[in-house]
């Protein structure tokens, strides 16, 4: 038995308030819920309702299918097994550290939003090591009676994974963020370690698996089409490129960023008049923009700046 279209249910989690910005997806695996990700501790509430609504509770849950640490996609993880002493969580081995002892991950966190910390993410609580797998990717996982294959899929972060059951793909961030069926999904670019090389390797395999639907973290549910990928790969390549040659320019970075995001959010605002604010929400351009920056400069030490 793989998970269907039928079992797998977009949880919004409503962050900040705001609609279709963060999503769990959930599904019965004959041995309990499995919910891939669980967003950050500040919307477990919604994360609670939401599951009700589907006849459900947070109780249930045995499997939490972690892409990658984040806050926006991890930071609850800990609050969550917490509540659920029977539930354990699947997370890439270069992550599993930061879950356990999430001190650092919350100071560099803490860096970039300061005093809108528990505002934003709310706490993160440890977790510990005996109810974390850690894994490598290519792992099957026996799920009660599903079968989910998790795979390594760096680029967005080194620790990335996206995991693989029958017709579905949760592709966390690595298959990038698309709010509406109208919008170009636009790659986000956070620092501190994206490699786009490595992103475009994940997109390859991505693309050949047989899947039918994929489940994007930011946001929804959409079907597994060659224009997915192709829009990825677009707008990914145009946004480095404008970075690289913004730096090229000698501009820094307040320069760089108001041409860029003036760009993105026309674009965005030519697909669907509120995608702006939404996008704002799930990924501020001012980050895409400085991992972007960090991305060229390291690659430029490397002596690699001669292409991507």
């Amino acid at each position: 038995m793989t998970a269907t279209a039928s079992t797998v249910q977009a949880l919004d989690l409503l962050f900040l308030g705001t609609p279709g910005v963060i999503a769990s997806f959930v599904f019965d695996t004959g041995d309990g819920l499995a919910l891939v990700d669980t967003g950050p501790a500040s919307t477990l509430p919604a994360l609670r309702v939401a599951l009700e609504a589907l006849g459900a509770r947070l109780e249930d849950v045995r499997h939490l299918l972690l892409t990658h640490i984040h806050l926006d996609h991890a930071g609850g993880a800990g609050e969550v097994l917490a509540q659920v002493p029977q539930a354990r969580a699947y997370v890439h081995e270069r992550g599993a550290g930061h879950l356990a002892r999430p001190e650092r991950l919350l100071a560099s966190a803490s860096q970039i939003y300061g005093d809108q910390m528990e505002r934003l993410w709310g706490g993160m609580r440890p977790i510990a090591p005996a109810r974390l797998t850690a894994l490598k990717g290519g792992e099957r996982l026996r799920l009660g009676e599903l079968e989910v294959q998790a795979i390594a899929t760096p680029g967005h972060a080194s620790h990335h994974l996206a995991y693989h059951s029958g017709d579905e793909l949760f592709v966390g961030d690595t298959g990038g963020i698309r709010l509406t069926e109208t919008q170009t999904p636009r790659a986000p670019t956070p620092p501190p370690d994206i490699d786009l090389e490595a992103w475009r390797t994940s997109l390859d395999i991505l693309e050949a698996l047989e899947a039918t639907r994929l489940h994007l973290a930011h946001f929804g549910t959409y079907a597994k089409t060659p224009d997915h990928w192709a829009g990825l790969r677009r707008t990914m390549t145009a946004d480095a490129e404008w970075v690289r040659a913004g730096l090229a320019a000698g501009q820094d970075f307040e320069t760089i960023n108001a041409a860029f995001t003036g760009e993105l959010m026309a674009d965005l605002r030519a697909e669907a008049p509120d995608l702006p604010g939404r996008y704002d929400f799930a990924c501020p351009p001012w980050m895409s923009v400085q991992g972007l920056m960090r991305y060229w400069q390291r690659q430029t030490v490397r002596g690699a700046a001669g292409g991507y």
